[in-house]
C-alpha cells in the first residue's frame, strides 16, 4: 500500500542544516513538517521545469507565474499526502498543470469574444486584427530578429549561392532574369539556388535545436521572484 509522508520523526531531524544537494524525498519529509527552507530547495530545483509546464499551457509568461505560485501553495498545503513511491517532480508537475488549467478556464470569459471576432469573415475586422498584431511590440521585435538571423544565415552562404539566392528569393527575380543577371546558364541558377536553400534549412535547423534549450527562458531573477512571492505567503497557506 502506498504510504503518504508522516510528519519529522525528531527535533534534531529538524534543525539540521538543509544540502542544496539532498535528494527530493528528504526535502519532502522536511518541508511536510515545515521546513520552509527546505521547500524553498524543492522550488528553485525544479522552478524550471514547473514555469515551463506552465508557460506552455497559458502562453504567457505573467500567467505562468500566477499559476506557478498557486501551484506551489497548494503543493505545500498537500505535501503530507505526497506518495513516497512517486518522483516528486512529477506530482509537482501535476499541480501546475491542474493550477494552469483552471487559470485557463477562469480566463476563458475574455478570450471568447476575441475568438468570435477572429473567426469574423469580416475583411474589415480582419484587416483590423492583422494591422494590431503586427503593430504589438513583442511581434515587431520578434520579426527584426528573425530578419537579422536570417540575414546572418544568408551572409554565410558561398559567394555564387548567395548571390543567385538573394535576387531568386528575395528579389523574386525569374530563374531567366537571374541567369541573365549574372551571366550563367538557367540549369545553374536552379542548382545553385536548390543548394542555397537546403543549406539555409540545415543552418536555420542547428539554431532552432540551440534556441529550444533557452525557450521561455527561467533566469534568476524569475526564480528568485516567485521563490520570495510564495515564501511571503507560506504561513497563511498552512
Amino acid at each position: 500500500m502506498q504510504q503518504a509522508l508522516s510528519p519529522l520523526p525528531s527535533l534534531s531531524q529538524a534543525i539540521r542544516p538543509v544540502e542544496g544537494d539532498a535528494p527530493d524525498l528528504e526535502l519532502a519529509l522536511r518541508s511536510a513538517g515545515g521546513d520552509e527552507v527546505a521547500f524553498e530547495v524543492i522550488m528553485r530545483r525544479h522552478n524550471r521545469l514547473l514555469f515551463r509546464t506552465a508557460r506552455a499551457i497559458l502562453k504567457s509568461d505573467a500567467d505562468a507565474e500566477d499559476a506557478l505560485q498557486q501551484a506551489y501553495l497548494r503543493a505545500w498545503r498537500a505535501l503530507r499526502e505526497f506518495r513516497a513511491d512517486a518522483r516528486l517532480s512529477t506530482w509537482l508537475v501535476r499541480i501546475v498543470v491542474n493550477e494552469a488549467l483552471g487559470h485557463l478556464r477562469r480566463r476563458q470569459a475574455q478570450v471568447i469574444p476575441l475568438e468570435a471576432a477572429m473567426a469574423s469573415n469580416e475583411p474589415d475586422t480582419q484587416r483590423r486584427l492583422q494591422e494590431e498584431a503586427d503593430r504589438q511590440p513583442d511581434r515587431q521585435a520578434m520579426r527584426a530578429e528573425l530578419r537579422q538571423l536570417m540575414e546572418a544565415r544568408i551572409d554565410r552562404l558561398p559567394d555564387d549561392y548567395r548571390r543567385v539566392f538573394v535576387l531568386r528569393g528575395v528579389e523574386e527575380m525569374s530563374v531567366e532574369e537571374v541567369a541573365q543577371a549574372l551571366s550563367i546558364p538557367e540549369a545553374t541558377v536552379r542548382t545553385r539556388f536548390f543548394r542555397a536553400r537546403g543549406l539555409l534549412r540545415e543552418g536555420l535547423s542547428q539554431d532552432l535545436d540551440m534556441a529550444l534549450g533557452d525557450a521561455f527562458s527561467f533566469d534568476g531573477e524569475r526564480c528568485n521572484r516567485i521563490v520570495a512571492a510564495v515564501r511571503s505567503k507560506l504561513g497563511d497557506a498552512m
